[in-house]
């Protein structure tokens, strides 16, 4: 299971993101905001910008989840990636409801996201001093 983790949380992800899409639906009907507009009433507004600001972290997410996940431990990026998805629902809840709360939650979510971050590059870091390392043992 914890090599799969990555792939739960990736899906996990998609669906948040489906979630999103659905508040925003419901907020134009209920609002009566017509396509393409994106303003007027302020809780529509508030969705649309829960939506918009989870699919700009999402593609920065996904990619460090899983350079993490082949790169250092698919656990511990998994581990991360449930942070980082807890983070970003806090995160929705809580601006859907009142713009001012939304920090705390965005604030987990970046410190998960930072640590996959941190992850991915020291993995590679250490593929890249491997793969550098092997040809001067060869050598000798």
């Amino acid at each position: 299971m914890t090599s799969q983790l990555p792939a739960v949380v990736t899906l996990l992800t998609l669906l948040l993101m489906f979630a999103t899409v659905w508040m925003v639906g419901r907020a134009r009907h209920r609002y009566g905001i017509k396509a393409p507009s994106i303003s007027g009433d302020p809780a529509f507004e508030r969705a649309w910008r829960v939506q918009m600001n989870t699919l700009e972290n999402a593609v920065m997410f996904i990619p460090a989840l899983w350079l993490a996940a082949q790169y250092a431990d698919p656990l511990w990026a998994g581990i991360a990636g449930l942070i980082w998805l807890l983070g970003r629902a806090w995160y929705a809840w809580a601006y859907a409801r009142e713009a001012s709360r939304r920090g705390p939650g965005y604030l987990v979510s970046m410190i998960a996201w930072a640590a996959l971050m941190i992850m991915a590059a020291g993995g590679i870091g250490m593929a890249i001093m491997e793969n550098n390392a092997a040809p001067a043992e060869e050598a000798a």
